[in-house]
Order: C-alpha cells, then structure tokens, then sequence
C-alpha cells in the first residue's frame, strides 16, 4: 500500500467533535492499532524514528502522552496485519480534535500520511484503571 495513510471514520469524527468541549467531555484512551509503509522502514528507520519523536513532542501541547507502545510479534487470532500498538490518552475529546492546530501538529500529519499504511484507532474510556495514578 502507498502512503496515502489511513481512511477515516467520518461518523465517529463527528461523534468525537460533538463531545468535545461539552460536559459530557472528559479523558479519553486512544488505542492505535498500526501498519507502517516500507518507506517508514519501521522500527528503525529514519522517517519512523522522526515520526515518534514529533508525536512524542506534540502530545505534551494538548496535555496528551503515549502511555505505553509495543511492537506486535504475531496474530492469534484474526487477519488485519499491525506492525505496532500505541495506547495514547488525552484529559478530553477536546485535545484530540485540537491536536492537528497545536504547534507541530501539521508536521505530524504530514509524517503519518507518509509512515502510517494502515490504522485502526479504537476509542476508550480514559478514566478507568490501568489509568489509575497517571
């Protein structure tokens, strides 16, 4: 596949950006399921290890951080092929929608339409354990 990065769920977009800055708005865990293109030469290539390292100085400027990431070694169970698993969790709906504007952000962008084949993003409730003491 090219780097034409990831087709978007418009319906939950909208779902998201109806929360955000509501009172129904609050932590929220986003769980990247990712497949990489050639070109990112993931995990140790230059254009992957770039990427990471703008997401890593991102996230802070929305008040967000990858809590943990993780290669993935095989499939149990299933067909969709992911090379790595990123749990990031944002204090809102809000800051995710506000990550493409923060400083950075549209350099990010950039770098995941380069580096990212394919992605499925879940979204989770951001406020229960193992997030407890965070």
């Amino acid at each position: 596949m090219t780097g034409n990065g990831p087709r978007r769920n418009e319906d939950e977009l909208v779902r998201i950006k109806a929360i955000a800055g509501t009172e129904a708005d609050g932590p929220v865990l986003m769980l990247n399921l990712n497949r990489y293109t050639d070109a990112a030469g993931y995990p140790d290539g230059d254009l992957y290890r770039r990427y990471m390292t703008v997401l890593d100085d991102l996230l802070p400027k929305v008040g967000g951080r990858i809590l943990w990431r993780t290669r993935v070694l095989g499939q149990a169970v299933g067909e969709q092929a992911v090379d790595e698993i990123l749990a990031v969790w944002y204090p809102s709906h809000q800051a995710f929608v506000d990550l493409p504007h923060a400083p950075g952000g549209e350099e990010n962008f950039q770098l995941r339409q380069e580096c990212v084949a394919e992605a499925v993003i879940h979204r989770c409730r951001g406020d229960l354990a193992p997030l407890d003491g965070i």
